[in-house]
């Protein structure tokens, strides 16, 4: 059996990759593996799906013989930290994080709320392997009741961490997705004081991700004009990134966020080594400008577990990646969108700038440009030997391009994609060399399939 995990959990379509059988098995082999008998915390987002998930997860941790506590609909970061703060024995948040409502997903957490390693992911799959094929797995609903005192206790840490700083005098609008953060983003921003306007902020599982959020800025960009306002949040799915929008429209994205955060940090001098941590995706302006006033840019692979154990080997207290995924010492390095939300404004109140002004003292990005390549399969998925040929047509279209432009191709770990970004020192190359590259890769690949 293939392994059932990705970059970032397990992740799939609903009744597809994603089942009640496999949510249950998981469920139970968490349990059974778990040492420690204090409860396992339990979230999810908005989709349908979730809760038959939930439903099956628990099921599974109750046949286990462990115990567990619901949360409800909560943001991501939020299973992390109360694990950590409520010495509880693990966590599964239930989320397809920035994926459509179509897609969900199980991210697990061990003791201390980190995402599990892969020596325990692996021992989670050979108990799922060893399961009876012919066993019957009951659907029968069990009562869950939501454990509402935790969520306050996450709520007010936000808040905490403004260190008494308020956010009175600004104007802020907030996208919150549909999905997690409607449960408690404008509670904070207008409990520091802020004056909060909210868009797509129902509880709605067939909307969440869908022309929205962080993946898609544009009903943000008409809210900021239609109610000019200082600065834009837009979060995704489950919270845990965040897009930023000035009162231009101008975007805030997490390369931004990285500099303008570190080089607050790097002057306070609470930067370790002057480093940050981001990807292969971060912009090659961003890493020039970094350079430039002193600082060391270190990439990993695209991910943010990738992000936290960089930061951990090398002991930094900033990463993270483009797409609005920001891991700070602040919170043990869990990325939280309405935390990193509520620092930039911090520092916007603090330093009595506009965020306008202060993207202004940013960076130039060089052009770059993404594109997806779609199979209609997981490239994660297929036979060794098919997997190896696509492996190395795309190391081939490295020779070949890379002396013109920075590349960069992965396969999505969540999609049937194949992502490819061009980076460039003008528009008219990135443009010409993206469309290039992806046609022929796209011709390539399908000839290897076919």
């Amino acid at each position: 059996m293939q392994s059932i995990f990705g970059t970032d959990g397990i992740r799939g379509r609903f009744n597809e990759e994603i089942t009640y059988a496999l949510a249950y098995k998981v469920g139970y082999s968490l349990g059974s593996n778990l040492q420690n008998n204090n409860p396992i915390l339990i979230g999810r987002d908005t989709r349908i799906s979730g809760d038959i998930l939930l439903q099956a997860i628990t099921r599974g941790i109750n046949e286990s013989g462990k115990k567990f506590i619901n949360l409800g609909i909560c943001p991501t970061p939020a299973i992390p930290f109360l694990i950590k703060k409520e010495k509880l024995s693990s966590g599964i948040m239930i989320s397809a994080s920035h994926n459509p409502p179509d897609y969900n997903g199980i991210k697990i957490f061990d003791h201390n709320g980190h995402k599990i390693t892969k020596i325990f992911e692996n021992k989670i799959q050979k108990l799922i392997e060893e399961f009876n094929p012919n066993l019957t797995i009951t659907t029968k609903e069990i009562s869950l009741k939501t454990n509402i005192e935790l969520m306050d206790i996450y709520i007010k840490s936000l808040i905490q961490t403004m260190g008494g700083e308020n956010l009175s005098g600004m104007k802020i609008i907030l996208d919150t997705c549909y999905g997690s953060a409607t449960t408690c983003a404008k509670k904070i921003f207008q409990n520091l004081g802020a004056d909060v306007k909210v868009i797509n902020d129902t509880k709605n599982g067939l909307k969440i991700n869908m022309n929205c959020g962080s993946t898609n800025l544009e009903p943000l960009k008409k809210a900021l004009k239609e109610s000019p306002a200082d600065i834009g949040f837009s979060f995704d799915g489950d919270a845990d990134r965040v897009i930023g929008l000035d009162s231009e429209g101008n975007v805030l994205d997490g390369d931004h966020i990285l500099f303008l955060w570190g080089r607050e940090l790097m002057e306070q001098k609470n930067l370790t080594k002057n480093l940050l941590i981001s990807t292969q995706m971060a912009n090659l302006g961003f890493e020039k400008a970094w350079n430039k006033i002193g600082g060391i840019l270190y990439r990993t692979d695209v991910g943010d577990k990738y992000v936290h154990e960089a930061i951990k080997k090398k002991r930094a207290v900033l990463g993270g990646e483009q797409s609005g995924h920001i891991l700070s010492k602040i919170n043990n390095f869990s990325g939280d969108g309405i935390l990193t939300a509520l620092q930039i404004s911090k520092y916007c109140k603090k330093k009595n700038i506009t965020l306008n002004d202060w993207l202004k003292s940013s960076f130039d990005p060089f052009p770059q440009k993404l594109t997806n390549i779609n199979l209609g399969f997981n490239i994660n998925k297929i036979n060794p030997k098919t997997k190896i040929l696509i492996d190395q047509t795309i190391k081939k279209f490295y020779e070949i391009y890379s002396h013109n432009c920075r590349i960069f191709i992965r396969p999505s770990g969540t999609e049937p994609l194949v992502r490819v970004l061009v980076e460039a020192k003008n528009h008219k190359n990135v443009d010409f060399l993206s469309s290039e590259i992806t046609n022929k890769l796209y011709l390539e690949i399908n000839a290897i399939l076919n």
